[in-house]
C-alpha cells in the first residue's frame, strides 16, 4: 500500500514538473493524423534539403528526344522517368523535388519575418496602449484592405521578380495577421496577476513585454504561423503561376503548373504532379496546424 502511495505521489510530482510546452506536446502525439502529417511535412523539408542526393537527374537538363514522355507505369515512358518529362525534356520527378526547396525556403523565410516584426508590433500596441497602439492598429486596418495576392503582384511589379523581392512583398504584409493575436494575447496578459507584480517590482516595460508576456503567447503565435505557413507556400505558387515567382531554369511548382497548362489534354502528367505536390504539403501543414491548436488551446482540453 505504501509503494502503491509512493508511486502516486511520484506520478503527480512529475505531472507537477511537467512544462506546459512539453504537456502541450504529448496531447499533439496523441493524434495519429496530426503525427502521419508532420511526418510528411518533414519528409518534404529532407527531400528540400538533400535534393541532389535524392534527384534522379539534373532538374535542368533538356532532351526534346524525352519531349512530353509518359511517366514509367503509361506506354511508352522509361523507368528511369517514373513522373515522365516535360515540354524541353526534363525530368519532372527532379523538378518537384528541387522545387520543393523554393516553397520551403520561402515559406519558411516570409513566416520568420512576418512573425517576428508582427509580434515586436503586437506586444507594443497591446501593452503601450496610446498612440502607439492607435499608429500600429490604423496601419493594420489599411494593409488588411488591400487583396494580398494583388498587393504581392503590385510590389513585385515595382521591385522586379527574384527570391529576395519575394520574400519582402510576401512578408510586406504578412506581419499584421500575428500581429492582431499578440495584440490581443497582449491586452489580455497585461491585466493578469503575474504582469501587475513585475510592475510593482519595478520591471521595466520591455522586461515585462519580452520576459513576462511573450513566453506566455507563443503558443497561439505557433499555431498561427503553421497555418499561414501553408498560406504563404500557395501565394509564392500563384506568383509563380503567373510569371512573377522564381525564374527559369529554376524549378517552382507554381511555374511547373503553368508550363503544362498547354498540354493538359495530352500531356497532363505535366502540371499534375507538381499540383499533387503543392496539395499534400499544403494540406499536411493544414492538419498539423489543427493539431498544434487542438493540442495547445486550452478550450479543446477534456
Amino acid at each position: 500500500m505504501t509503494d502503491a502511495v509512493s508511486r502516486t505521489e511520484l506520478d503527480l510530482a512529475g505531472l507537477r514538473t511537467e512544462s506546459l510546452f512539453a504537456r502541450n506536446m504529448r496531447l499533439f502525439a496523441t493524434s495519429r493524423l496530426s503525427l502521419v502529417s508532420a511526418g510528411v511535412v518533414l519528409a518534404f523539408i529532407l527531400m528540400a534539403l538533400a535534393a541532389p542526393l535524392f534527384a534522379p537527374h539534373d532538374p535542368n537538363e533538356t532532351d526534346l528526344f524525352r519531349r512530353l514522355q509518359p511517366p514509367a507505369w503509361m506506354p511508352g515512358g522509361e523507368w528511369a522517368y517514373l513522373l515522365g518529362c516535360d515540354a524541353l525534356g526534363r525530368d519532372i520527378l527532379s523538378r518537384i523535388i528541387y522545387g520543393a526547396r523554393v516553397s520551403i525556403f520561402i515559406g519558411a523565410a516570409v513566416i520568420l519575418v512576418a512573425t517576428t516584426i508582427g509580434t515586436l508590433a503586437g506586444l507594443a500596441a497591446g501593452y503601450l496602449r496610446g498612440w502607439t497602439d492607435i499608429v500600429i492598429s490604423r496601419l493594420v486596418d489599411i494593409l488588411l484592405g488591400f487583396p494580398y495576392l494583388i498587393f504581392a503582384i503590385a510590389l513585385i511589379a515595382m521591385t522586379g521578380p527574384g527570391l529576395g523581392n519575394i520574400i519582402l512583398a510576401l512578408a510586406y504584409k504578412e506581419w499584421v495577421i500575428p500581429c492582431r493575436v499578440v495584440r490581443g494575447e497582449t491586452l489580455a496578459a497585461r491585466e493578469i496577476e503575474y504582469v501587475e507584480a513585475a510592475r510593482a517590482m519595478g520591471g521595466s516595460r520591455r522586461y515585462i513585454m519580452l520576459r513576462e508576456i511573450l513566453p506566455n503567447i507563443l503558443s497561439p503565435v505557433v499555431v498561427v504561423s503553421t497555418v499561414r505557413m501553408a498560406h504563404v507556400i500557395i501565394l509564392e505558387a500563384s506568383l509563380s503561376f503567373l510569371g512573377l515567382g522564381v525564374q527559369p531554369p529554376t524549378a517552382s511548382w507554381g511555374s511547373m503548373v503553368a508550363d503544362g497548362r498547354s498540354f493538359m489534354l495530352d500531356a497532363w502528367w505535366v502540371s499534375t504532379f507538381p499540383g499533387l505536390a503543392i496539395l499534400l504539403l499544403v494540406l499536411s501543414i493544414n492538419v498539423v496546424s489543427q493539431g498544434l491548436r487542438d493540442a495547445f488551446d486550452p478550450k479543446f482540453h477534456d
